[in-house]
């Protein structure tokens, strides 16, 4: 097995240090980057620092590379649209492109019904939105997210978010009318019980919410991501999603899934919430939507997202043109490379690994996901479950010391999450896991 990861200089080297001198300069510290390194170049899996070092990707820019770094075919026709037009906005000077991809996400989202699509430029604004949309189709004004979600950093997006540091605090007054509800965090029960003995008490206790919180005709939307990406790669029992979207159902509430996270392959189906047989009236999108490019789209039934009246949604930059080629690209290349099959395999190697691993470290607490979104959470006693979140960082530099950029997430920083190019090689995943182990080893040997 030939080895894609060259590091020939101290990490970071000497032109990511001149770099990061740079950046202290002029870069604000808000903007928190984990990893000390500056890179040049991307292609697959494989990212090559401005020192000439070699790394295997396993975060993929936050889940954005699904489809890899630079794509041939996405290049090409991102190049090709250069010589037509860059940008018009589709509010003044309408282009094919943005009709295409609204075509094709009407046809692969869930339900078989009218659908309709709107295009933004990150997963917040498309969350926003959703939002917006929801609130004018109902006439209502309560909006119903999920403890442990992440949905962006904007004024509505940070307040749906349930993690307080560092997206929240000191940043008030947030949005009202956001009221928050446990979510099915089957390892940390928020009702101290145990699936499935729990008769799904964090779906049944929603009837309450409606008397002591808000009233349910009070009620716009709830909205949920399938796996809660940023809050710990949770995935929830079969039966939570589809018996939030049955009370949804029962008193007029629209279901608003976000998949800006979990959507276009990651969980080993274009969609995550197909595995709970869900039909939502309202979806959020982004990341591998297209390949790098930004863009971000709503997509729900037609007579829901024609709520608002003309001019009442929509954005300059939204649905740029090279973004919308490069999407219909994306969609092609899963569908030619079969990149849901790949999901799926790279998911049972990474969970078979830590499974094995689990056995050897008790700091394994819990190895979960679906299909290649797959999270690690890392505890100092299985027991008491404290989270090891000071043996998560360890475990991270002592990888990109090795050749491995990798990432975490959950509410304390204590779950290592996956988010590698579903187009990394059988011998790219093989190196990377068998160097997270070295890791692992090292940073629970310093503790």
């Amino acid at each position: 097995m030939s080895s894609t990861i060259t590091v020939k200089t101290r990490l970071p080297g000497p032109k990511s240090l001149q770099l990061l001198a740079e950046r202290e300069k002029y870069v604000p510290r808000g903007i928190s980057t984990p990893t000390p390194l500056f890179f040049e170049k991307a292609k697959g899996a494989v990212l090559t620092d401005v020192d000439g070092n070699q790394f295997i990707d396993l975060a993929g820019g936050f889940g954005v590379m699904n489809a890899g770094h630079c794509p041939d075919e996405v290049i090409a026709a991102v190049r090709e649209q250069l010589d037509r037009y860059i940008h018009l906005s589709f509010n003044i000077a309408m282009y094919e492109p943005y009709v295409r991809l609204a075509e094709k996400l009407a046809a692969i989202t869930p339900g078989q019904f009218a659908k309709k699509t709107m295009f933004a430029n990150s997963g917040a604004e498309a969350v926003e939105n959703a939002v917006k949309i929801a609130r004018k189709y109902t006439g209502r004004t309560g909006i119903v997210a999920l403890e442990c979600a992440f949905h962006g950093r904007t004024l509505m997006t940070m307040t749906l978010t349930s993690e307080v540091k560092p997206y929240k605090y000191g940043f008030g007054p947030l949005a009202p009318e956001v009221y928050k509800i446990p979510s099915a965090y089957c390892y940390r029960c928020y009702f101290g019980l145990a699936y499935p003995a729990c008769e799904m008490r964090c779906v049944t206790n929603l009837e309450r919410f409606f008397t002591v919180e808000c009233a349910a005709d009070q009620v716009a939307a709830i909205i949920a991501e399938p796996v809660q990406g940023e809050g710990g790669f949770i995935v929830p029992p079969p039966e939570y999603l589809p018996g939030l979207q049955q009370i949804c159902r029962q008193h007029g509430i629209l279901l608003i899934i976000d998949e800006v996270q979990s959507g276009f392959g990651r969980t080993g189906k274009m969609f995550a919430c197909e595995h709970f047989g869900l039909e939502p009236d309202l979806i959020t999108m982004a990341k591998s939507l297209a390949a790098g490019f930004p863009l971000s789209a709503v997509t729900g039934r037609s007579e829901v997202m024609d709520a608002p009246a003309p001019g009442e949604i929509g954005g300059t930059y939204g649905g740029n043109p090279l973004s919308c080629v490069a999407s219909l690209q994306v969609l092609d290349l899963f569908e030619r490379e079969q990149l849901l099959e790949r999901a799926n395999r790279i998911g049972e190697v990474i969970r078979q690994k830590f499974l094995i691993l689990q056995e050897q470290y008790p700091e394994i607490g819990d190895v979960r996901g679906l299909g290649a979104m797959v999270g690690i959470e890392l505890v100092k006693d299985r027991q008491t479950k404290a989270p090891a979140t000071e043996l998560t960082s360890r475990l991270l530099k002592e990888c990109y010391e090795r050749g491995v950029i990798a990432i975490r997430a959950g509410l304390y920083g204590n779950v290592l999450r996956f988010l590698a190019p579903l187009v990394i090689t059988d011998d790219q995943l093989a190196q990377a896991l068998e160097i997270m182990e070295e890791a692992l080893k090292t940073a629970v040997a310093g503790q």
